[in-house]
């Protein structure tokens, strides 16, 4: 009976006292961060049910899990052509800094810094690029850009994943400056080609010539020198045919003394 007494004593005890505590449930992905009496206190709270007295302490959430920021901006070429590109940023807050965070910068710090260190680092990588080598070259950039963001961002506890450049647009007069461009170099390209196909044509058909030039005279050569192959090159041209009129008596191809004998 003693004990019961004892127990429900306690109960009434702790009702009040719960009345005055406040709960805080520190979702998964944040952390919690401690403030009493305007200052932050101990560690990062992980994820959790917290007790904490409302009067003098306040739990503050603070995101730690991957966020993506998408920004469609402009900036301006090493050649001065106006450019709009299309910028994705994946980032973290670090957990193990986000009272530090929370204490140097604030709840909104990636209002504060994120969408600044975007700019900062576009214009500056953009800037060294003409703009027909920046569509060329669009990894190189992105990869500058994305450790300049790093870079700015490193000493605020904010880890940069990955940075997407997924578009760039110039105005409508340079890009059809552009395709002006490449179609000269492909119409001179083709233009040379062809040169090249003629020329070679041309060299093929010398060759050729020459060829039968030099044939011709060792063919007339050996003509010239053997009476037998001139009558041999008669018969080859012959058509098997014998001649109606016979003017003198020698019958074609047909050595009579040869018969004789």
């Amino acid at each position: 009976m003693r004990k019961l007494l004892t127990t429900t004593a306690l109960l009434a005890l702790m009702l009040p006292l719960q009345g005055c505590l406040g709960v805080k449930i520190v979702d998964t992905g944040n952390r919690g961060i401690e403030v009493r009496f305007g200052k932050v206190e101990g560690a990062p709270l992980p994820e959790g049910m917290y007790f904490y007295n409302p009067f003098t302490t306040s739990i503050v959430e603070m995101a730690t899990q991957t966020q993506k920021k998408e920004s469609d901006l402009e900036t301006y070429t090493k050649d001065i052509q106006q450019a709009k590109l299309h910028v994705v940023v994946n980032y973290n807050l670090d957990r193990e800094h986000a009272g530090d965070m929370y204490r140097e910068v604030g709840y909104d710090w990636e209002n504060k810094l994120v969408q600044q260190a975007i700019e900062g680092s576009l214009k500056a990588v953009i800037g060294k690029w003409d703009a027909v080598d920046l569509i060329a070259n669009r990894a190189k950039a992105q990869a500058d850009i994305q450790a300049n963001v790093a870079s700015a961002l490193a000493p605020h506890y904010v880890v940069v994943s990955n940075v997407q450049i997924s578009n760039i647009d110039y105005t409508s007069e340079f890009e059809q400056a552009v395709e002006a461009k490449v179609k000269a170099i492909q119409e001179a390209e083709q233009a040379k080609n062809n040169t090249a196909r003629v020329d070679e044509e041309a060299k093929q058909t010398v060759l050729r010539a020459k060829a039968d030039a030099e044939a011709m005279q060792i063919k007339s050569q050996a003509l010239s020198q053997n009476q037998n192959l001139v009558a041999y090159e008669a018969v080859q041209k012959w058509d098997g045919v014998m001649p109606v009129t016979m003017l003198g008596s020698t019958m074609p191809f047909i050595n009579l003394g040869a018969a004789k004998q």
